[in-house]
């Protein structure tokens, strides 16, 4: 069963390296259970959706050359090993649309179709060379609508559901397969391009209706089209994922009912949901793997926030609340808890780079040539660098406490501990890993190496977290029990 991994360690009132006076009650220890494995993590990521590859690309080629560092390198930046890419479905192609790849409709569902294709997509095709010049491989596509001639409401936007599902018939007839090969001719758009996609959803937020791309699929109904896009996305090499759901608790219905169907369940690959609505805090009811595949705090209260920790007292619950919802610390907290609550194989934040009052990890001014990074990139990259594809969840021991802690064993066998300290005082406490490197993220520190915060213990090694803080702790020297 999976839990949460909240240790414990004692609050002392001063950092310090040295060992305990005589007499002195020993530190807590944190022990690893390396024979208790929990999920295979498929990797962390965000999204490209709506033209945001294309403020990249505006840069300057000096600045271009910084921010596709800071979004993509495994050294210095955030380190993705997924990149989520929209399937457009409008006619237009103005700057927060998603042009369609067939934006008229060819004559009917049974008619040729009539595909066209750019070459661009919205600066997604450009990006997704770079980022697999830089070593990422997981490209995962994902349609928010079906264009508009297929839809029961005849636009992309505005909810309305696709034309044939029970429930929602339509004068121009059934567009469930046309709609499952349209998908389908997506990737192999991008394949033409060098790209493969192996992940492939059709639609996002599928219980909310709004003014963007935006369609509506009841649980019964997702379940339904999950058999026929099934077999054209099994014949192209395809995972199935479903059902974006805008919120973990809202995302149980949708889970349920491709379980209670063996033909769906079958079909289906990978279980998601989105964190808006409630976060990913317990497993989902399904035997698939399951993905939080979208989630970033509201920026309409904060705007443009770069803090680690603002400290103005209305932050997201779990810890100490930390000010704005925006902090970086806040990120960090809702990725542990994704992982070590829900058992989700994968995290993917919503937007890397955007304009404005965003809550992305960077935001982009490519009129003025510019950019800012968040604290939010480093909370990420915290865990994306060193939790690699492949790694695995570790069971941890430890008393109750103000730390958050979870262990991961990557395929090479290097292992990495995650300890946020989500208390506004120091705390130390020893960890069972041999010589690992530390790295320190809180309000004056970007995921930086800081060896001084550990010292050898015996079996175990000794470590100050700092408050406030994420201390990253890697080791190449695994222990076995």
């Amino acid at each position: 069963m999976l839990r949460s991994l909240t240790v414990a360690a004692a609050l002392v009132p001063a950092i310090a390296l040295t060992g305990p006076a005589a007499g002195a009650a020993p530190e807590p220890r944190l022990d690893i259970q390396r024979s208790q494995t929990h999920q295979t993590i498929d990797g962390f990521g965000y999204s490209t959706a709506f033209q945001r590859a294309t403020l990249v690309h505006n840069l300057s080629p000096a600045k271009q050359a910084e921010v596709l560092d800071l979004l993509l390198d495994r050294r210095k930046g955030a380190a993705p090993s997924i990149l989520r890419l929209g399937i457009g479905s409008s006619a237009t192609n103005v700057y927060d649309s998603m042009l369609s790849i067939q934006p008229a409709d060819p004559g009917g569902p049974d008619a040729p179709p009539k595909y066209t294709w750019d070459g661009w997509d919205g600066g997604q095709v450009w990006f997704s060379k770079e980022a697999r010049r830089r070593g990422v491989e997981r490209f995962y596509a994902d349609a928010w609508s079906a264009p508009g001639y297929m839809k029961t409401n005849g636009t992309d936007i505005n909810g309305g559901s696709l034309c044939g599902l029970q429930g929602a018939t339509c004068a121009s007839g059934d567009w469930r397969a046309a709609y499952a090969r349209y998908l389908v001719q997506y990737a192999k758009f991008y394949e033409r391009e060098g790209i493969r996609i192996s992940d492939l959803a059709f639609l996002n937020e599928p219980d909310w209706t709004t003014g963007y791309a935006s369609m509506r699929f009841t649980p019964a109904q997702a379940a339904e089209f999950v058999k026929v896009l099934g077999p054209y996305a099994d014949q192209a090499g395809l995972n199935v994922v479903c059902c974006e759901s805008i919120g973990w608790k809202n995302s149980e219905a949708y889970a349920q009912a491709i379980e209670n169907d063996p033909e769906a369940r079958e079909h289906l690959d990978i279980m998601s949901g989105h964190g808006y609505a409630s976060g990913a805090d317990f497993p989902l009811p399904t035997s698939k793997r399951t993905w939080m595949s979208e989630w970033a705090p509201s920026s309409v209260a904060d705007g443009w926030n770069e803090a680690w920790d603002s400290g103005t007292g209305g932050g997201t619950g779990g810890g100490t609340d930390s000010g704005k919802v925006t902090d970086g610390i806040n990120v960090a907290e809702r990725i542990h808890d994704t992982l070590a609550l829900s058992g989700s194989t994968a995290f993917v934040y919503w937007l890397g780079g955007s304009r404005g009052k965003t809550a992305a990890l960077i935001q982009i001014d490519d009129a003025a040539d510019a950019y800012r990074v968040s604290s939010r990139l480093y909370a990420f990259a915290a865990y994306s660098r060193f939790i690699r594809p492949g790694a695995v969840r570790l069971g941890v021991d430890g008393a109750a406490g103000g730390l958050k802690v979870s262990a991961y064993r990557n395929t090479d066998g290097t292992e990495v501990v995650e300890l946020l300290n989500t208390s506004t005082e120091p705390v130390t406490t020893t960890v069972d890993l041999k010589r690992p490197d530390a790295y320190l993220t809180d309000s004056g520190h970007n995921l930086e190496r800081d060896q001084s915060l550990v010292s050898r213990r015996g079996p175990h090694t000794s470590v100050t977290l700092a408050p406030r803080s994420l201390t990253t702790l890697v080791s190449d020297h695994p222990q076995h029990d």
